[in-house]
């Protein structure tokens, strides 16, 4: 495993992290998410990923309880804060209110005295950059969090949280938690080159387009047994993604990855991993075989003639939609 700094800052994740969307403390038993995170942390991932939404709380107990057994200085805990967690008019967003008493409540479920890296998991209009980068700042000064972060944020919000960080002399978001894959590329423009300039380093989610760059959907063909796709509680979060066209491209790339002698997936994670800015691709998992296939992209180099071929292949698929 090798290990990135989170943009300009000291802290140092996995290349790969381990994410619980869906996964720990839902559909994966209590047993089998503690084997699973173990494994992923004796194999080098130091970065584990969480948010008080998934499962309303459950998330984040279990992979609490699996880490708990852990010398805390060893990982990097990384959870979220937005959406609602109840149906009261401050059980949601991102109001001083909200934050301090969700990161109190996360605290007691993850099991620990502070978090590493504390995300604003979406922005909140409703609220002033002000407010939250002050209620950010004073966790971090109260050594509840190390670290502060933003999810799916443009580049303009980003640059304004930075800004007032630096004229209240408080600490700026040092992440950003963006969807990026070969299939879904929209940080590329504004997101990537403001983050680079503030130091802001990028920590992903969904690099392999919720299973779709596995290569394990085929075009006309039935949907896998126990696949995301497959599971009507939460195929609408992956349908969208199952075009012809992706699937067509999907194709091809296996024939890259074949040629390289790789796994798709190990592809997919290697071609986000390109970027140096971006610090670690979070995947999710349902079995140690999952983890285990992943966990080998981790310094894998694609050659130059690939990717050039890649970026041909998924430059096709932009203009088409032209």
């Amino acid at each position: 495993m090798e290990y990135r700094k989170i943009g300009k800052w000291g802290i140092k994740v996995s290349e790969i992290g381990l994410g619980s969307w869906l996964t720990y403390g839902q559909s994966v038993s209590e047993a089998e998410s503690a084997k699973q995170i173990d494994y992923a942390f004796q194999n080098g991932i130091n970065f584990f990923d969480t948010a008080n939404v998934y499962g309303l709380g459950s998330g984040e107990q279990a992979v609490g309880k699996a880490l708990h057994k852990l010398r805390r200085d060893s990982y990097v805990l990384a959870t979220k804060v937005f959406f609602p967690m109840g149906e009261g008019p401050n059980d949601r967003g991102l109001s001083r209110k909200h934050i301090f008493e969700q990161c109190h409540a996360s605290l007691q479920r993850l099991q620990t005295d502070y978090i590493d890296l504390y995300q604003c998991h979406r922005y909140d209009r409703s609220v002033t950059v002000y407010e939250i980068v002050r209620s950010m700042d004073d966790l971090a000064r109260q050594g509840k969090i190390l670290y502060w972060g933003v999810s799916e944020w443009s580049a303009e919000q980003i640059e304004s949280a930075v800004k007032v960080a630096e004229e209240i002399s408080a600490l700026p978001p040092i992440s950003n938690q963006p969807q990026y894959n070969m299939l879904g590329r929209d940080i590329e423009e504004n997101v990537l080159p403001t983050c680079k300039k503030l130091g802001l380093g990028q920590v992903v989610f969904s690099p392999l387009a919720q299973g779709v760059l596995t290569g394990k959907y085929k075009l006309g063909g039935p949907l896998p047994e126990h696949s995301r796709a497959a599971d009507d509680r939460i195929s609408g979060f992956i349908h969208g993604k199952l075009t012809k066209e992706n699937l067509l491209i999907v194709e091809e790339l296996k024939s890259i990855a074949s040629n390289l002698h790789i796994s798709m997936a190990q592809l997919a994670l290697a071609w986000c991993l390109r970027i140096p800015e971006i610090s670690s691709t979070i995947i999710g998992a349902t079995t140690i075989a999952h983890i285990e296939a992943n966990i080998k992209a981790s310094g894998l180099k694609i050659p130059n003639e690939f990717l050039t071929k890649i970026d041909d292949l998924l430059k096709s698929k932009v203009a088409s939609r032209g």
